[in-house]
């Protein structure tokens, strides 16, 4: 959703932007025309060095406000990390419509307001990451706006009750398959279409304009003999809802995942798991899984960390500068059953992302291992609490597959407590005497961001 008086930059241009970084925003087009035809390619720039002000700050954090400013609808760019003129100008844009001063740098409350301002945008269209089974890609999705879905010969559609906004994945392989011909097709198919932008580079093409009376988004990419894509088309009407969305989708778009391990498991290049803190020294648990080949972790509001141990599907990560957190109590050894209350932080990219913990319910199969029913993205690594708030265990995610008959859905287990005490001893710490209970828990157990480049 725009905020008032604020005019969206040319939203098709910027979607254009190759995961190489070559990129950069394009100048705004007059508002009938939307885009800006280039015949000649661009140079692939060097990567600029963020301002001062904003070097300081993490990576991951640059990425999160960049994504939220797309979302407030005052940054059309690529989400990763650079933040260069157009970046600094859209904090601008955001303290001018919040009548702040327009320093282009966040002070801690503005940082609050614009993240709670994107968080609002999202939930109301009910912003989820989607791994499309049907063709391997991931994408993030606007539920609420796009609610029905079924399945079609080349992916997978989703739409809105009375069609004004679809969204179609697809998937092309074969050993003739090119990706010059699919840009093509694109270009000349459906025949009621009007193409005012396309960019053919490298593995990846971009092609967009009007559809009849509706704006459309087609971005593919290619690796080996296959494509993998998303066509978004909507109607004009909803574009003040929908310019946002398409650029928050544009950025979170993954044609080929960056790798699968263990045999098919999703290894996104930023991962958000859940820790527990388990020591005084700044010790965190985590998910072994979601932390794997990082290559820098970092724990808000704590700093950087590094793993320090990895055992029985558990990472031990030691975060520097952490001294003086207050740790969970470890319960004994005696398996569990039943229910229990997880407490961990959601991924930030859902509609129930937060920073602060948040708990949910769940109960332990038979074999006191099973977690049903599997808590959200982001709780990886969350802790498993028992009737008397003590630290029954970590939970750790099941292998994800994705694309082919064998697609398995995505599940979670209890490594139990004794396994995190054993995981402490392998680095010669014992478990510290921590507190119980839920708002000890809470205040225990922090976001993990593990970041690929």
């Amino acid at each position: 959703m725009r905020r008032g008086g604020v005019a969206l930059l040319t939203f098709l241009g910027c979607l254009a932007f190759a995961a190489d970084g070559f990129a950069r925003p394009f100048a705004p087009a007059p508002r009938r025309s939307l885009v800006v035809r280039r015949s000649a390619r661009p140079a692939k720039p060097a990567p600029k060095k963020p301002p001062p002000a904003y070097a300081a700050i993490p990576e991951a954090e640059r990425i999160a406000i960049q994504l939220d400013l797309i979302w407030t609808g005052d940054y059309n760019g690529m989400a990763n990390g650079e933040f260069g003129e157009a970046s600094v100008a859209a904090v601008k844009s955001f303290q001018r419509n919040i009548a702040g001063k327009e320093t282009g740098i966040l002070n801690p409350d503005e940082r609050l307001r614009l993240e709670r301002a994107a968080k609002t945008v999202q939930q109301r269209a009910g912003w989820k990451m989607i791994d499309d089974r049907t063709t391997g890609a991931q994408l993030g999705l606007p539920t609420k706006l796009v609610p029905q879905q079924r399945a079609t010969d080349k992916g997978t559609h989703w739409q809105s009750r009375h069609g004004q906004i679809q969204v179609d994945t697809f998937r092309l392989a074969g050993p003739s398959v090119t990706l010059a011909q699919a840009f093509e097709q694109q270009k000349k198919e459906p025949r009621r279409r009007r193409v005012e932008y396309r960019v053919l580079r490298g593995d990846f093409f971009v092609v967009s304009g009007l559809q009849g009376l509706k704006k459309f988004y087609v971005r593919a990419h290619e690796k080996g003999h296959e494509i993998r894509g998303v066509t978004v088309l909507y109607d004009q009407a909803t574009e003040g809802i929908m310019d946002p969305v398409v650029i928050a989708m544009s950025n979170s778009f993954e044609a080929f995942p960056t790798s699968l391990v263990d045999g098919g498991e999703l290894k996104r290049k930023v991962q958000y798991a859940s820790g527990a803190v388990v020591s005084a020294a700044g010790d965190v648990v985590t998910d072994a899984r979601t932390v794997a080949e990082c290559d820098f972790i970092l724990v808000p509001g704590l700093g950087r960390a590094a793993k320090a141990a990895e055992q029985n599907g558990l990472a031990l990560l030691h975060v520097y500068g952490a001294r003086g957190s207050t740790p969970l109590s470890l319960a004994n050894d005696a398996a569990q059953r039943g229910d229990v209350v997880l407490v961990g932080v959601a991924d930030p990219q859902t509609q129930d992302g937060r920073n602060a913990a948040s708990t949910v319910k769940a109960g332990l199969g038979a074999d006191g291992v099973s977690i049903t029913p599997a808590p959200g993205p982001g709780f990886a690594g969350a802790a498993a609490l028992d009737a008397d708030g003590r630290l029954v265990g970590i939970v750790a995610s099941r292998p994800q597959r994705v694309a082919g008959p064998n697609s398995a859905a995505a599940g979670a287990t209890l490594v139990p407590a004794a396994s995190v005490k054993a995981l402490l001893a392998k680095q010669g710490s014992a478990p510290a005497a921590g507190h119980t209970g839920l708002e000890a828990a809470k205040a225990a157990v922090v976001r993990v961001i593990c970041v690929r480049e």
